[in-house]
């Protein structure tokens, strides 16, 4: 996949992200917090094995290979729920956008991390001045954002 092309995927899942704890809340309210969340991650499941079916190198056989993985490549799912059960549980006292900007900053600053110290598989990479600048203005944007 080109630069491009990878840019604009991204871009797009920040879009579906800002709006999933949104279009989750209205479910939860509908059935119950956790019960919403139970509701997305089935529908996600679903879709992602339907998808597999049909795109996946080896197909939906190849997850036999997933004991093969370290433990901690296996808690994906586990973060992802816990980041839905949270969204849920807050979205309404926060609003999306405060519930967004907090993400955002906590995610990047986290990233940042994971990328010097080379956890999980990543090589190590060193942030650049611009990338330590980004981060401190996205840090003061947030401020301003969840400023009442």
């Amino acid at each position: 996949m080109n630069r491009t092309a990878a840019i604009a995927l991204v871009v797009a899942a920040g879009v579906v992200i800002a709006m999933q704890a949104p279009v989750n809340g209205r479910l939860g309210r509908q059935i119950g917090t956790l019960q919403a969340a139970t509701v997305s991650f089935l529908v996600g499941t679903a879709a992602l094995v339907a998808i597999t079916a049909a795109f996946g190198d080896g197909g939906i056989g190849a997850i036999s290979g997933a004991h093969r993985a370290p433990w901690w490549a296996l808690i994906g799912g586990l973060l992802g729920a816990f980041y839905v059960a949270v969204a849920l549980l807050t979205v309404r006292t926060l609003g999306a956008t405060v519930l967004t900007a907090l993400v955002v900053s906590s995610q990047l600053v986290t990233a940042l991390l994971l990328d010097r110290l080379g956890l999980f598989g990543l090589t190590q990479r060193h942030p650049t001045p611009l990338q330590l600048a980004g981060v401190v203005l996205l840090m003061a944007g947030t401020v301003l954002v969840i400023r009442p």
